[in-house]
């Protein structure tokens, strides 16, 4: 059997594997622009059909040309395929027409480009192709606990997407390290996104955007980051644009500059998306927090034995502590509850706490109320 059938022979498993080591730049330049338009589909949750991929190594190994590709595709879908899977056409036709773009050679940086990607990716498929939404939208979203993203309103999205272009081509990358670079590039491509111009089809153009984009730059990045790890790049835009005070969830292109230095340095990050979910963020938050808490109330544990209490006391001076803090006072029939003792001891602590000037009498508030002395715990 031949190299080239050996490698068409077996779609049930990755049909790419087999070019992994492949050393002819025009074949390696091909299987990247095939694996990253396969894997952007993920973003959408869409998969391809054994039919796009045989097309797809035919191109690959030159047997025919991406046009040809691009054209069988769309007559596979003019006869009758209601077996295959919903919107496996759209998967199918979308990547073979974002093959095709990765691999032309034109780029120009300009609002007329992204809008034209967009046409040339789903022009048949969404009425609105390569036209700006003129109404408002919300998507729930996986990482954000269903909660969505503030995206641009339609109102301004010409003038939006004009402004952030015109700002980008502006801006000098010279002098910058590659850290800064990439945090910039971050910053770009997250508010591009931001934008959502269209009703459908926002981050598969804005891929297809940044991997142009980053070659006009000077990048060759020919990797499979897009193959694995589409949705990773979908749901770090997300983190990049989201803010929710209320449950202490801020805007960050952490995860995205992450994807991008494995993208153009090589790195080897693991991408897991289940580290950008909310809730893992606030998880995150509560152990950072409890660990100080931890660790605080050791300290304060044994700065009180030094100033004279017993363990066991100073273990009931921390839970009274985290209980009324710097700014509630607090007397004898308020400790006996908190920490399940009697009255007796409990007036033994409070004389023992003012003595070790952990506490300070309150005056005004009726007899033999205290609360916690700033000083002990600066």
């Amino acid at each position: 059997m031949s190299e080239a059938n050996e490698k068409k022979r077996n779609l049930t498993q990755d049909p790419f594997e087999a070019y992994e080591r492949e050393t002819n730049p025009s074949k390696r330049e091909r299987l990247y622009a095939w694996q990253t338009a396969i894997g952007l589909q993920a973003v959408d949750g869409l998969k391809t059909s054994d039919y796009l991929k045989k097309l797809a190594i035919k191109n690959i190994e030159g047997e025919i040309t991406i046009a040809e590709a691009q054209e069988l595709i769309e007559s596979y879908y003019k006869t009758d395929r209601k077996q295959q899977p919903s919107r496996t056409d759209e998967a199918d036709k979308v990547s073979s027409r974002i093959s095709h773009l990765l691999q032309e050679k034109g780029f120009t940086f300009s609002p007329a480009q992204y809008l034209s990607i967009h046409r040339r990716l789903f022009e048949g498929i969404y009425p609105h192709a390569g036209r700006i939404r003129d109404y408002n939208i919300k998507k729930d979203e996986w990482v954000l606990d269903n909660d969505t993203v503030m995206y641009g309103g339609w109102q301004e999205l010409r003038a939006t997407l004009e402004y952030d272009l015109t700002q980008e081509k502006a801006f000098s990358y010279n002098g910058l390290s590659m850290d800064e670079v990439i945090h910039h590039l971050a910053f770009f491509i997250s508010r591009l996104w931001q934008i959502h111009v269209f009703g459908e089809g926002n981050t598969r153009t804005t891929a297809v955007f940044l991997i142009l984009y980053l070659r006009f730059l000077g990048f060759h990045a020919t990797n499979d980051i897009f193959k694995d790890n589409a949705w990773y790049f979908r749901n770090s835009l997300v983190r990049a644009n989201y803010t929710n005070l209320q449950k202490g969830v801020h805007k960050t292109t952490e995860f995205l500059e992450q994807f991008l230095r494995n993208l153009l340095l090589n790195e080897t990050t693991p991408l897991q998306n289940r580290t950008m979910h909310i809730r893992s963020h606030l998880k995150k938050q509560y152990i950072e927090s409890s660990k100080q808490y931890i660790g605080d109330t050791k300290q304060y544990i044994e700065k009180m034995i030094a100033a004279g209490l017993s363990k066991r006391s100073a273990e009931n001076a921390t839970k009274l502590y985290a209980k009324f803090g710097l700014d509630h006072f607090f007397g004898r029939s308020d400790i006996v509850p908190v920490l399940e003792i009697t009255a007796t001891p409990a007036s033994t602590l409070l004389k023992n706490l003012a003595a070790a000037e952990i506490t300070e009498a309150v005056r005004g508030m009726g007899k033999g109320k205290y609360r916690f002395n700033p000083v002990f715990f600066s």
